[in-house]
This record gives structure tokens, C-alpha cells and sequence, in this order.
């Protein structure tokens, strides 16, 4: 065996309270693909997964335990969650590379945010960056720094030279075969931590799959600086060499597919639908995916065959306007068909929505809230508009996050930018969005009573007497503050 990598990453869900309260933890996928390429490549690997930690320091034990040769703390670039470049998980990545110099181990550091910010890591301590996608890098780095070479041929990195330079290496093309790559090392992987979590909130559990990198899409808000706009994919076949493997490991009859496109090249569900079929297998997953590549139906069809129980879809905002501005490339309407579809189908139909996007008013605020009660998803998540290096809409308000530019947390939703209002005002528009949510969604329990619908139903009606007097309130608020903030604008245009 070669040299010890202690592996690790660095999200840890009970630092972020909105998703641990979720209680929907998934192991760290990207790290896990790591950790297969590195002991493929003959290196002694121990890992070390924190995605249910609540202390960074615990990494000091393992150390310890381990005396590893390198310390790779290395994110899991298919969770959303790592691409919002959360400063808790920074704070703790810091945490973890400093244990790292207290026991003079070199340090590697792969994520999103080191990436974007390479030179605040390697200031902080760290010895080396990969930038973009980190395995093939990660396997040739290791293997210079054992010959005791200097890394400069290596493409993808960035590191101190001997003059203490940031010194930044051309970036790796992305992989393009990814059947190349080996399955994930999920034998890593504690399941019965994970299941317990799921079972009790959820009473299933799920487990993640990433089948395909990158996005060809180019909305002007979405960061990608691990895969970038390169679509790459794996073969049905090979995903499903890996579900087989997992159900094997574990009971598991449910998954994410967590690309962020998911079946995106022609015919790839067709072809998976026939392979699952033909290995016989039982499961159900749910995608992320755009309203426009739901309209097409043997698409669609093959996507419900084969086990589709739930989509994400990035509707993000009932104003055509705002899709406009953001790049989006769908209509209005489109998300009106395809959650119909959808749903006829009996697929379970589920929301991205963003608020507080460049020049958004009050018109195009109530267009989205009256989207989302015409259509009434299964369930919606709603954010404010995060600006992230690398995209343009960073570039137009780049000038603006002086005083914070990035979210402590995925609940943070502060609104870092001048707009149209107040950051209290987004922050109070999200309760208000959920609040009118579920009076709706207990009106419509309540009238299925009568046609024998009770599943949920009452849950539902218990909860809507709570929220009719916040949505009422928040209202107040909402217009009280709509007012204010106009009256302002008023003042100011007629001063200019």
C-alpha cells in the first residue's frame, strides 16, 4: 500500500440547523468518489466523515489515531448544500487544517468554496488546493509529492512556492468518461447512523447517486466551479452496476439523484428503464430537473416507468421578466404544463423558488406567490438570490458585499445587495410565501374530506388554523414595509 490519507469533508449537518431539522442527511458522495480513486491508486485510506459530526475538533482524535502521511479534506461537489460556500463549513475546514499543522501533516483541500477562494485557504494554512474536479488531480499531486517533487506540472492546483507566491496551475480539462471512474467507496459509509436518521423523520431511507457532472445551461446565478458547463454522464448500465451494489450493502429501495440535470442525453432513460427492467430491480428516486425537458414525452413516460416518485424543478419564479433576466431559458407557462404533467402522472411535484433577484417588484412577487397556489406543489423550498464568484450575476453586484458575501448557513437568506427592498423584507416574504402554502394546502385537505381523501388531511387542516392569522400578519408586515420602502424611492427620484 502507498503512502496513509486520512479523508475527510466538510459538511457537517448539524452545523446547519434548517437542514439538520430537515433530517435528511446524505453521506458525502463526492468524497466517497475520492476515496475509491485514491485506493485504486494503492494509497492507504482512512476516512473520516463528518456529515453527522457536531464538532470540527473531533478531526484531532482521528489525527491522532490515524498519523496519516496527508490530511485531504475533499467536499462533496454534488450536494447543493457545498456549493453555497456556507462560512460554518469554512470556519470548520479552517478548524480541521489547523489540527492538521498542530501535527505537521500537508493538507489538500477540494471544495467549491477553496476553489473560488484558494488564496484565503492556502493563507489559512492549507498546503495545497485543487481547483475544479479533484480525483485524477488528487491521485497525481500525491504521487509527485512522494517522488519529493515540486507540483508545478501539476494541472488543477494552487500552492505557496518557496517565496510564499500563490502560485495557480492551468486547470484540469473535466473527465469525460466517467464509467472510468470506480463506484463510490460506500463500504466507507456507516448506513445504520444514516438509516436511524431517516427512519425516525421520515420512516424510509434514501441514499444519494450522482449519474451525471455539469450543466449546459447557463443561468446567470448558478456557480459551477467543480464541473462547470460541461454535461459528462455515466451509462445507465454503470449506475445501475452501482444500485445493485448499494442494495446489496444496505436495504435501500430509494434514492436522490442528485445531478443537476438529471437524464438529460437522448435516450439515457429509455436505456435505464430497460436495464432496471431487465435486472429485475424495485426502487423509486427523485431528480432535479427543468420544466422544459419534462414536456417531452417519452421522456416523461420513461421517467415514471422507471421509478420517478419525485422532481425538483427550477421553477424559481412566476414572472417571465425575472426568468428572462436570470437567464433561464423557459417560459412561465412551461412550468405550468410540465407540473400538470407531472402530475397527472402521479409524480410528486416540487418547487425551487428565488426571491429578490435584480429589479424584482411587488408585481412580480405576487405573480410568483399566485404561481405556486395555482399549481400547489408537493412541497417548495425558497431562497433569496445568492450572488457566487464566477457567475455574472456576481459580477453585477460584486461591488456591493462589502460587509458580507457569503451565508453563515443555508437559512441565513440574507440579501446581500442593494434591490428593490430591505433584506427584513425577503426574510418576511418567505414565512409569508410558506404560510399561504399551507392554508392552501389545509383548504384542499379539508375539501377532500368529502370525496374520502384522508391521508394527511387532518394534519393538514390542524396546521392551516396556525397559519391563517401569520399569513395575515406577515401581510401586514409584507405592505407596511412595501409602502415605506417605495416611499423612499419616491423621495430619492424626486430629489434627483
Amino acid at each position: 500500500m502507498g503512502n496513509k490519507v486520512l479523508l475527510c469533508n466538510t459538511y457537517f449537518y448539524p452545523f446547519d440547523k434548517k437542514q439538520w431539522n430537515i433530517g435528511q442527511p446524505y453521506p458525502p458522495l463526492g468524497t466517497l468518489f475520492a476515496a475509491s480513486t485514491l485506493r485504486e491508486a494503492s494509497y492507504d485510506i482512512r476516512f473520516f466523515d463528518n456529515c453527522l459530526n457536531d464538532n470540527a475538533n473531533a478531526i484531532e482524535t482521528s489525527i491522532k489515531a490515524v498519523k496519516p502521511d496527508y490530511l485531504v479534506i475533499y467536499d462533496d461537489g454534488f450536494n447543493y448544500l457545498t456549493k453555497m460556500c456556507l462560512t460554518v463549513m469554512r470556519d470548520a475546514c479552517i478548524t480541521m487544517i489547523n489540527y492538521a499543522k498542530k501535527y505537521n501533516i500537508p493538507t489538500i483541500i477540494s471544495s467549491s468554496d477553496s476553489t473560488d477562494h484558494y488564496g484565503m485557504y492556502l493563507s489559512s494554512g492549507a498546503d495545497y488546493i485543487l481547483l475544479g474536479e479533484g480525483e485524477e488531480t488528487l491521485v497525481e499531486l500525491l504521487d509527485v509529492l512522494d517522488q519529493k517533487k515540486r507540483p508545478a506540472e501539476v494541472l488543477g492546483i494552487a500552492y505557496l512556492n518557496d517565496q510564499g507566491i500563490v502560485c495557480k496551475n492551468d486547470r484540469r480539462p473535466v473527465k469525460k468518461q466517467l464509467d472510468d471512474l470506480p463506484i463510490p467507496a460506500w463500504d466507507l459509509v456507516d448506513f445504520k447512523a444514516y438509516r436511524s436518521i431517516w427512519e425516525e423523520n421520515h420512516g424510509y431511507f434514501s441514499l444519494n447517486l450522482g449519474t451525471t457532472r455539469g450543466c449546459p445551461y447557463k443561468c446567470n446565478w448558478c456557480a459551477k466551479p467543480i464541473y462547470g458547463n460541461r454535461y459528462n454522464s455515466r451509462s445507465p448500465e454503470n449506475v445501475i452496476n452501482e444500485i445493485e451494489y448499494l442494495q446489496s450493502l444496505t436495504e435501500v429501495s430509494y434514492f436522490w439523484m442528485c445531478d443537476d440535470i438529471f437524464g438529460l442525453k437522448p435516450n439515457w432513460v429509455q436505456t435505464f428503464l430497460k436495464v432496471k427492467e431487465e435486472r429485475k430491480l424495485t426502487f423509486r428516486y427523485k431528480i432535479q430537473s427543468r420544466v422544459d425537458l419534462m414536456l417531452k414525452d417519452d421522456n416523461l413516460i420513461a421517467l415514471v416507468d422507471s421509478g420517478l416518485d419525485t422532481a425538483w424543478l427550477g421553477a424559481e419564479s412566476g414572472s417571465q421578466k425575472i426568468l428572462d433576466a436570470m437567464d433561464k431559458g423557459t417560459d412561465v407557462s412551461q412550468i405550468y404544463t410540465a407540473t400538470r404533467a407531472l402530475k397527472s402522472k402521479g409524480v410528486k411535484v416540487a418547487f425551487f423558488l428565488q426571491f429578490g433577484y435584480l429589479d424584482e417588484t411587488w408585481s412580480d412577487i405576487k405573480e410568483t406567490l399566485k404561481m405556486v397556489l395555482d399549481l400547489m406543489p408537493d412541497e417548495i423550498g425558497i431562497s433569496v438570490s445568492y450572488p457566487l464568484p464566477g457567475t455574472k450575476f456576481y459580477e453585477k453586484v460584486k461591488d456591493q458585499l462589502q460587509g458580507k458575501a457569503n451565508w453563515s448557513d443555508s437559512n441565513d437568506l440574507d440579501l446581500m445587495f442593494e434591490n428593490t427592498f430591505k433584506p427584513a423584507f425577503y426574510k418576511t416574504l418567505h414565512k409569508y410565501v410558506h404560510n399561504r402554502y399551507n392554508v392552501k394546502k389545509g383548504w384542499l385537505s379539508f375539501k377532500g374530506l368529502f370525496r374520502g381523501k384522508f391521508e394527511g388531511a387532518f394534519k393538514n387542516i390542524l396546521k392551516m388554523g396556525l397559519h391563517i392569522p401569520l399569513s395575515i400578519y406577515r401581510h401586514i408586515q409584507l405592505l407596511i414595509r412595501t409602502n415605506s420602502e417605495n416611499r423612499q424611492v419616491n423621495l430619492q427620484l424626486d430629489e434627483s
